[in-house]
């Protein structure tokens, strides 16, 4: 099981990895193209566009999955085929109830928003944009569909290829149609915002034909084991299975939410923060760029890991569950958990760390963005940690306590945003994130420890193994960074990326060397690991 989860989360991870990358270097030429004030107009269209899509869909993947690995674990295949025909009208009519639904509330969510006399873009430039990004809305809840579908059969390449083609048309389109708009026909860049946010419908586009095109070199193997288990059917109705799945899907639909549902509780509360404390307009609309933009693209680069996890844990675990072999549930909870951190604890603090150089390579020189980006960075490892411990509870059939965990963290954010951002800034709004995930996650612990009776002192002894070796770790990294501005100054982008390469290269060069030597990497990884190091005599 140990190796399947491993190499599912991989194929998984390098696919996202991948596309997380393409996604983080096209902001460089975009940012040049539409400039630092416009991207807050960016992000106002897509944080109601990724609400939405996480109320109508972004619990189908792992829903299906987790439905489908169930009963193929029964020997039951005639079930997930079953719910995958009958669901494929329901959810293209799911997508263009969506569509309608953002298309036409456009206006209203505009002036929640923004007000028309408190920032540079009025409340009719903020509705068209979402206009612009709701078309994507249609043709997502099929592709999540047969997303799921794949990864209910442990095949989570069609995924990870989907994901990845997706965003190569999404930014191709994005940086061309921004380029033509701006520099040919010398548009406005707020039209440049429109055709970018559109760029997604293009992409979900995109996805689908990928998709397609498994299918039918995969369709073979599918029929096969239909027909090999004799068609077994536990004859279960469609109300039941629409149930079961329902169950299924809404608390992965509230869990789907929290991040763009943190950043909505920032955009209708940040401005009016800002202005009470005498910071507002033009000012307060660029930090709030920074924190939900330009910061939030690099942040999120440590948690594409736990988002293949979780999508990989979950038909594991639920398989497991069924059976009742709950020996190998806590075994996969002791190896997520480790790796998990093992990851994305150097990843999150090294861009911390080295936030100055990372601004000044996909932004410019900014100090003010610099800070932002290194308070924000070591979130992403509650980032990394939400989206597991939920998968986790998911896989146990503890959907309840997901829905009421998940509110009680948004309530903190909600609670906690407008004092601490009046005290603290755009720092306030971090720290309230950070409380708001940080109550969830806990929760969530207690909730998995309650269920399972797990307790690992082990995990706990390597978790803070990890801790100290990143402690040191980013102390030579931070004597190294000092160096390079004692010999160099740093100014240009190619100054910055040479800094982040030595640094980053000679803080995993240590980070591996000592793991290795203690045997932290050979524990976490397996066999194949500890042959590879016998090599070099490690």
């Amino acid at each position: 099981m140990a190796s399947n989860l491993l190499k599912g989360t991989m194929i998984l991870t390098i696919g996202l990895l991948l596309s997380r990358i393409i996604g983080i270097l096209y902001v460089i030429p975009f940012y040049q193209i539409i400039g630092e004030e416009y991207i807050a107009l960016y992000q106002y269209a897509y944080t109601p566009y990724s609400i939405m899509l996480a109320i109508a869909v972004s619990g189908v993947p792992i829903a299906v999955s987790k439905f489908v690995s169930k009963y193929n674990a029964l020997g039951d295949y005639a079930t997930g085929r079953k719910l995958v025909k009958s669901s494929m009208l329901l959810m293209i009519v799911t997508g263009i109830l969506g569509f309608l639904v953002l298309y036409f509330l456009a206006d209203p969510i505009a002036h929640l928003i923004i007000k028309d006399d408190e920032a540079d873009f009025s409340v009719n430039d903020v509705a068209s944009v979402i206009k612009f990004v709701s078309f994507a809305v249609i043709v997502v809840p099929v592709m999540s569909l047969v997303r799921g579908f794949f990864q209910g059969y442990q095949h989570m390449t069609p995924t990870a290829v989907s994901q990845l083609w997706e965003q190569i048309v999404r930014i191709l389109f994005v940086l061309v149609g921004g380029f033509f708009v701006v520099y040919i026909f010398n548009g406005t860049e707020k039209t440049a915002v429109s055709f970018a946010v559109f760029a997604a419908f293009l992409g979900a586009i995109a996805s689908m034909f990928v998709l397609y095109w498994y299918w039918r070199k995969l369709k073979p193997e599918f029929n096969s084991l239909l027909n090999s288990s004799g068609r077994v059917s536990s004859d279960i109705s469609l109300t039941n299975i629409y149930k079961e799945m329902l169950i299924y899907t809404v608390p992965f639909a509230l869990v789907g939410v929290i991040n763009p549902l943190f950043q909505f509780i920032d955009m209708i509360t940040f401005n009016s923060a800002m202005s009470s404390i005498g910071i507002g307009g033009k000012v307060s609309n660029i930090l709030l760029g920074m924190l939900n933009f330009s910061a939030h693209k690099l942040v999120m680069i440590p948690v594409m890991l736990a988002t293949g996890f979780s999508m990989a844990l979950i038909p594991y675990i639920t398989s497991y569950y069924a059976k009742k072999d709950f020996a190998q549930v806590r075994k996969s909870l002791d190896q997520t958990f480790q790796i998990l951190l093992f990851l994305t604890v150097p990843a999150a603090m090294g861009i911390s760390i080295l936030a100055d150089e990372f601004y000044l390579v996909f932004y410019e020189a900014s100090e003010t963005g610099a800070t932002v980006l290194a308070h924000y960075a070591p979130v992403a490892i509650l980032f990394a940690l939400y989206p597991v411990t939920t998968s986790i509870l998911q896989g146990i059939d503890r959907q309840k306590l997901i829905i009421l965990n998940l509110l009680l963290g948004i309530l903190t954010k909600l609670v906690l945003n407008t004092p601490l951002i009046k005290a603290f800034e755009t720092d306030g709004a971090i720290m309230a994130t950070a409380c708001g995930y940080l109550v969830a996650i806990g929760l969530n612990l207690f909730a998995i420890r309650k269920t399972l009776h797990y307790k690992s002192n082990m995990v706990v002894r390597r978790i803070m193994l990890i801790i100290i070796v990143n402690i040191a770790m980013l102390v030579l990294v931070f004597i190294v960074k000092l160096g390079f501005g004692q010999l160099i100054s740093i100014d240009t982008k190619l100054d910055g990326l040479m800094v982040i390469i030595v640094c980053a290269g000679i803080g995993a060069a240590f980070y591996a060397f000592v793991t290795i030597r203690l045997g932290l990497a050979q524990k976490l990884f397996g066999e194949r690991l500890t042959r590879f190091t016998k090599k070099f005599g490690l």
